[in-house]
């Protein structure tokens, strides 16, 4: 029978598809990841991860587990979570958090109406930045931050906000005066990045690799804050895709907002961590999308 560590070690691994990320989620060594998925590959008698210098990828053997594997782990926490719930209720203190200024607004309604439901339940509300809500959410910092999807290694619960995508540019930049432009120019100008600790697929969505066409996306500097991020495109290092509320929140004379016309739409929700789905979280939730169709 496998142990719950090797189960939590090869599920972290198999979503950040780096051991470095993945022994700072688990708090342990490289070392002893590394140690740990090959014991499980010996048991198994197969590869679960392909492995170069520069890469890790999941095997067709090692996706196949790790998708029935999620659900299982994810039942037997939510059942110890329940048991222990059972006893406690919705009490004690939860925290909750946004990133970026939008979601604040419906961060607070959605804590007004947990408030009203679950009075006994104290509510701590804070704001995270870029390079420290993944953490805040692993070290227990929070309970559940309002941000935007895909949030990779978290649970996520309902669409709480959604809103089109727009191109930041420095002010004076060529494209500053179109109308709209399409994902095929980030193939053309350097792309600001996000910090390392944000979430692969979060990345993937916002600052692509390549553009829908395959065109290779060339990178810019990185980041640690949002403001940090406009201020290298008001420097001229690189273009940022970004959500239209942006355009109101962060207005700057020296960054132009160009809506683009065909990408999809970025949701925004409540996120946290899948181990600490506790009562607290799962009303809280509820509240969340309540609150939106209320």
């Amino acid at each position: 029978m496998l142990e719950r560590y090797e189960l939590e070690t090869f599920l972290v691994l198999a979503d950040e598809l780096h051991f470095g990320r993945t022994a700072e989620r688990l708090r342990v060594t490289t070392g002893r990841v590394s140690h740990v998925i090959k014991r499980l590959e010996r048991r198994i008698g197969a590869p679960l991860f392909a492995r170069t210098s520069r890469v890790v990828q999941l095997t067709p053997i090692g996706r196949r587990f790790a998708d029935e594997l999620r659900p299982l782990v994810a039942g037997i926490d939510e059942a110890v979570a329940r048991a222990v719930d059972a006893g406690r209720g919705v009490t004690g203190t939860l925290r909750v958090a946004f990133l970026g200024e939008w979601t604040a607004p419906a961060l607070l309604k959605a804590v007004a109406l947990f408030s009203q439901r679950h009075p006994e339940c104290e509510v701590e509300v804070r704001e995270v930045q870029l390079f420290n809500s993944r953490p805040s959410l692993l070290d227990g910092s929070i309970d559940v931050l309002i941000a935007a999807y895909p949030f990779d290694g978290m649970a996520t619960g309902p669409t709480m906000l959604t809103e089109g995508r727009a191109l930041a540019v420095p002010a004076g930049h060529p494209l500053a005066a179109a109308e709209s432009v399409s994902l095929e120019v980030l193939a053309e100008h350097p792309v600001v990045q996000y910090p390392a600790v944000t979430s692969t697929g979060f990345k993937r969505d916002r600052t692509p690799d390549r553009t829908p066409s395959g065109r290779s996306v060339p990178r810019g500097p990185t980041g640690n804050t949002f403001s940090e991020m406009l201020s290298l495109v008001a420097l001229g290092r690189g273009v940022l895709p970004v959500g239209a509320h942006t355009m109101r929140y962060y207005p700057r004379p020296d960054v132009a907002y160009v809506p683009i016309h065909d990408a999809p739409p970025i949701r925004r929700g409540p996120v946290w961590l899948g181990s600490n789905t506790t009562a607290r979280v799962r009303e809280f939730v509820r509240a969340a999308a309540d609150s939106v169709a209320s």
